[in-house]
């Protein structure tokens, strides 16, 4: 059995590199960061596996570098998987993406030099939806701000004016996209007895009827208390919600994003944020990730997490285990189980 290889030199000796691995395994899995051992555990059997052992994302000539052997490149979204990536890589035949969106891939250009592109729906459902739920309570009932404050001893005893929030049941909540997250975040609503409004590109199914009516954006926008983002970054939603999109919230209304930065005009939501045109907001994901403006950390009115939508210990060996799965069928020659293009 051959085992995975975790090799910090791996970059500055390259010819060691390209077959230091077994003779007997032809097929080459680079892995772009370390994932769940569960993922790595179904490769290594199998396969000659090489995994980044750097605790940081590779730099762009690391990335090419070490994916012009590979046979299937197991990746993030932090990883930006385009031509200069996929030109330098002539074996390879599968991209496994361990999340679900794949904005950071150029699928275009990959299916037009006949790599299979995949990633990991479904499994990250729950927990994403766990989580905008967090965002909600921690906005409206002002959490983080409790917390800051009664750490730094201001907690005298209990005030009739103290941390005021707003109550999330017999409310309105709003979701943007009513695929899988934004379904089980409307399912967990109800147990708030809210009103779920849903703003979608395809038409409601008759069974989701008793659990969401479906309206146009500026409905959504004008009407609802809260606000969940819950879409895939494209042309089309990209800065979906700009300034004018933004003024139609309610002024007590509270934005939540665990979708995609960029589908939110951040630089229109910092302005508004402060004149206070807009209650609050929640915030998993970013514009420009990883790099927060200064402005938005500093508001008081905003929650603010490093995208770990995904980030509990079973959720992520999920999408471990289903990214090498993906990644396995795709060199067996086999219908992966989540399939992009």
């Amino acid at each position: 059995m051959a085992s995975v290889i975790l090799r910090p030199d791996f970059i500055t000796e390259r010819d060691e590199k390209k077959h230091s691995l077994e003779p007997n395994m032809p097929f080459n899995i680079f892995v772009t960061r370390k994932i769940p051992q569960a993922g790595l555990d179904l490769l290594s059997p199998t396969f000659s596996v090489s995994v980044n052992p750097f605790d940081r994302d590779l730099r762009r000539s690391e990335l090419i570098e070490h994916t012009k052997d590979a046979d299937a490149l197991i990746c993030l979204l932090t990883d930006v998987i385009d031509r200069s990536v996929i030109d330098s890589a002539p074996r390879l035949k599968c991209i496994s993406n361990y999340a679900v969106g794949y904005n950071n891939i150029d699928v275009e250009y990959a299916t037009s030099n006949g790599i299979v592109v995949c990633n990991t729906p479904g499994v990250l459902t729950e927990s994403t939806a766990d989580l905008a739920w967090a965002l909600i309570m921690s906005c409206a009932r002002r959490i983080v701000e409790s917390d800051r404050f009664t750490r730094a001893s201001h907690f005298k005893g209990w005030e009739p004016m103290l941390m005021l929030g707003q109550d999330v049941h017999n409310k309105t909540l709003g979701i943007v996209g009513m695929g899988r997250i934004g379904l089980a975040v409307a399912r967990r609503a109800k147990g708030f007895n809210m009103k779920v409004l849903g703003y979608n590109r395809s038409p409601q199914k008759a069974e989701e009827k008793e659990l969401w009516q479906q309206v146009d954006l500026p409905t959504l926008l004008q009407e609802s208390d809260f606000v969940s983002l819950h879409l895939p970054l494209t042309d089309e939603t990209h800065h979906l919600l700009g300034e004018k999109e933004l003024r139609m919230m309610k002024r007590n209304a509270i934005l939540i994003n665990t979708a995609r930065g960029a589908v939110v005009d951040e630089t229109a939501l910092i302005r508004l944020l402060k004149q206070e045109r807009i209650a609050g907001a929640g915030f998993d994901v970013y514009e420009q990730e990883p790099y927060i403006p200064k402005e938005l950390m500093e508001l008081k009115n905003v929650v603010l997490l490093p995208h770990i939508g995904s980030a509990s210990i079973e959720t992520r060996t999920e999408m471990a285990i289903m990214a090498a799965k993906n990644a396995i069928a795709v060199i067996k020659e086999k219908e992966p189980l989540a399939r992009v293009n």
